[in-house]
């Protein structure tokens, strides 16, 4: 049989290892012939727009070159299947461009949404009673995906971010006169990234000195009160603050994206970082200044954890062989055994626990004045950002795979 893969949702650095993991097992199996990327997520089988992989990437030096390569080569989307019990004319699509290739199973590499597509597809072909495999393959710097210890593309985001805080660190704290930085980082509803800049400890840095996530409500006067203690103690105070942090009713007004929403129905998100400046500026009165991270957190290749890709890569050749043992409807899974040594397996879970639903930040490892994180955290995030690639470079810059 063939099989078909798809990339969905925001990019990261690891999703293309996936993509390699899968086509990589896929050539070790000597009952897969053909191995079919889809164009733009879900909508490339739609539309039956498929690129044969096997014929675009040819050697050991492709495939070492689409590793290190961020975002998704394959291109991605943001689409929602309707119920196929209400509107079935999508799916036939879909299984006309299956049968027509010869695809048995197919592997969806994405996030809470995307598993919601391997969620109702594996569904519609039970249901049709048609044997093609549909297996979800995770991934998602937000981290906020149930059943799993943790999401590929996290680790080098939470590197990035890590590193980028240092720096910013370092440029604050050359000058005599207090500031405040505050910087804004992704995080709908769950603030893993923003949290994760606590592995700063592990190097001696006492910054950032408050962190606020949006599993807690947020309340600007406290915001205030938090400012004003740091500041007895540190010159230059930087503040780590999750996009998705909602300010207390009643206590701000300024949302810049109220009522904008996605196709899943998702708040469209930025402005908090800028809101806190001008409100910290405004009562407390010293420099201020505010950074929004932005996409640069997705795709910063270039300090990607080797943990985070390596395991990104292994995860989806696991997916290709739960396929070819007969399994569909799952995600697979990392599910950690231990902290020291860092040791994870993989496992298939039903997707429909995962599908629509968010793993928020554990409440117990934030502190009590719900300004920071515990050191459990330090230990959770740590073994996710280990090592380095070494990123193949051209005239100064990395090179990128493109099909």
């Amino acid at each position: 049989m063939n099989i078909a893969v798809a990339q969905s949702g925001g990019p990261t650095c690891a999703i293309n290892a996936s993509l390699l993991g899968v086509y990589r097992q896929a050539l070790k199996e000597k009952d897969i012939s053909h191995v079919f990327g889809s164009i733009n997520g879900i909508e490339g089988i739609i539309k039956d727009e498929l690129v044969n992989l096997n014929a675009v990437v040819r050697t050991n030096d492709d495939m070492d070159l689409l590793r290190q390569t961020p975002s998704t080569v394959l291109g991605s989307c943001r689409y929602k299947l309707p119920d196929f019990h209400e509107d079935s004319e999508v799916y036939e699509k879909i299984l006309k461009c299956f049968e027509k290739h010869g695809i048995g199973a197919f592997f969806y590499i994405g996030g809470n949404d995307s598993m919601d597509t391997v969620n109702k597809l594996s569904r519609f072909m039970a249901e049709r009673k048609k044997d093609i495999r549909i297996i979800g393959i995770p991934k998602t710097i937000d981290n906020d995906l149930e059943c799993t210890d943790h999401t590929p593309g996290f680790g080098s985001a939470a590197k990035y971010v890590a590193a980028t805080v240092q720096e910013i660190i370092r440029d604050s704290s050359v000058y005599s006169i207090d500031s405040i930085t505050i910087i804004e980082i992704m995080g709908r509803h769950a603030g893993w990234l923003t949290a994760s800049t606590c592995v700063l400890r592990a190097n001696g840095e006492y910054a950032p000195h408050l962190i606020y996530l949006p599993e807690n409500e947020f309340s600007v006067e406290r915001f205030l009160e938090d400012i004003r203690k740091v500041r007895h103690v540190h010159k230059a105070v930087i503040v780590a603050v999750s996009e998705g942090v909602k300010i207390k009713e009643g206590e701000n007004d300024f949302d810049p994206k109220k009522g904008i929403v996605d196709v899943f129905g998702h708040e469209q998100l930025s402005g908090i970082g800028k809101t806190l400046e001008n409100i910290v500026f405004r009562e407390v009165g010293c420099k201020v200044r505010s950074i929004e991270l932005n996409v640069m957190q997705r795709c910063s290749s270039h300090i990607s954890s080797n943990t985070d890709i390596l395991e990104a890569e292994k995860i989806a050749e696991d997916a290709v062989k739960a396929a070819m043992q007969g399994l569909t409807g799952k995600m697979m899974a990392f599910k950690r055994l231990y902290n020291t040594p860092y040791t994870v397996i993989t496992e298939p879970v039903d997707v429909n626990e995962v599908a629509n639903k968010e793993k928020k930040f554990p409440l117990k490892w934030i502190n009590a004045d719900k300004n920071n994180v515990t050191n459990e955290a330090v230990d959770y995030f740590l073994p996710l950002i280990q090592g380095e690639q070494i990123i193949r470079m051209k005239n100064g810059i990395p090179i990128h795979y493109h099909i």
